[in-house]
C-alpha cells in the first residue's frame, strides 16, 4: 500500500495550511474521488458569520428531548439533572476540538454566548449544531467559529438535555466519529473521517495549488476545455 509523508507534523500545523491554502469545496471534491461522497452536513447548517472558518477535531455530544426541566418520577436519574451532563461535555472539550451537537428536534437553542466563552478557555475551535443556536450577538463579539440553523432565543432548559458525549453521532445519515477532522466555511460544513484524512488533505493541497495553473491559463486566454484536457482539474 502506498504510503504518503503529510507536509505537516501536527494538527497546528495541518490547519495552518487549511486556513492559509485551502478551502471547504476543495476537501470535499477529493473526498469524493476516494470514495467519500456523504460527507457534507445539510445546507442548512450555516455559519453565525460568513467569514467564520472552522477547523478542529470532533468531539460529538448527543442530545435528547424533554418536557420537564427536572423530572421527579423517572427510571433515570440523569432526568432530574437541568441539562443533562452537557456541562460536563462542555467542560470535556480539549484544544482544536470541536463541539458538535445532534439528536434533538429544533425546538430550541443548543449553543450560546456562556458556552462560548468557555469554550475558548478551554481553546477548543468551535462549534457545529444541528439545531439553533442563540445570544448571536454575544457569539458574533466573541468570533467564536459557530455554525447552526441560525438564531433562536427559545432555551434548552426545560426541553433538552445532553445524554451522552465523545460517542458516534449521525447528522442525516453523515457519521461523525470522535476526532474525525471537521472543517466548514460559508460553503458547508465537512466531515474528514480519521482513516483518510493525510489523502483527502494532501490531496486538496496539490489540486490548490494546480488550480492556480489553471486560473492563470484562463486569464491568458485558454478556453476551459483545454484547460481540463491539460490540467484535469476545473
Amino acid at each position: 500500500m502506498e504510503t504518503i509523508a503529510p507536509l505537516w507534523k501536527n494538527d497546528d500545523e495541518l490547519f495552518k495550511i487549511a486556513k492559509e491554502e485551502l478551502f471547504v469545496a476543495l476537501v470535499g471534491d477529493i473526498l469524493d474521488t476516494l470514495g467519500y461522497q456523504h460527507q457534507f452536513l445539510p445546507p442548512n447548517i450555516k455559519p453565525l458569520n460568513p467569514d467564520f472558518v472552522l477547523i478542529g477535531r470532533a468531539m460529538p455530544v448527543l442530545e435528547a428531548d424533554v418536557f420537564e426541566e427536572s423530572a421527579q418520577n423517572t427510571n433515570n436519574p440523569l432526568m432530574k439533572k437541568p441539562f443533562g451532563i452537557m456541562f460536563e461535555a462542555l467542560d470535556d472539550l480539549k484544544k482544536n476540538e470541536v463541539y458538535i451537537c445532534t439528536g434533538s428536534s429544533p425546538r430550541y437553542a443548543l449553543w450560546g454566548g456562556l458556552m462560548s466563552t468557555r469554550a475558548m478557555k478551554l481553546k477548543a475551535a468551535g462549534a457545529v449544531m444541528d439545531g439553533y443556536s442563540r445570544d448571536t450577538n454575544e457569539v458574533l463579539n466573541l468570533n467564536f467559529p459557530t455554525f447552526s440553523f441560525g438564531g433562536y432565543a427559545q432555551d434548552q432548559g426545560p426541553r433538552g438535555k445532553v445524554i451522552d458525549y465523545r460517542v458516534p453521532i449521525e447528522i442525516k445519515g453523515t457519521r461523525i466519529n470522535p476526532g474525525d477532522i471537521i472543517y466548514g466555511d460559508r460553503d458547508g460544513v465537512l466531515i474528514v473521517p480519521k482513516e483518510v484524512e493525510i489523502k483527502a488533505f494532501m490531496g486538496a493541497v496539490e489540486k490548490a495549488r494546480g488550480e492556480q495553473l489553471v486560473k492563470k491559463a484562463l486569464e491568458n486566454g485558454m478556453s476551459t476545455v483545454e484547460a481540463f484536457n491539460k490540467f484535469g482539474i476545473m
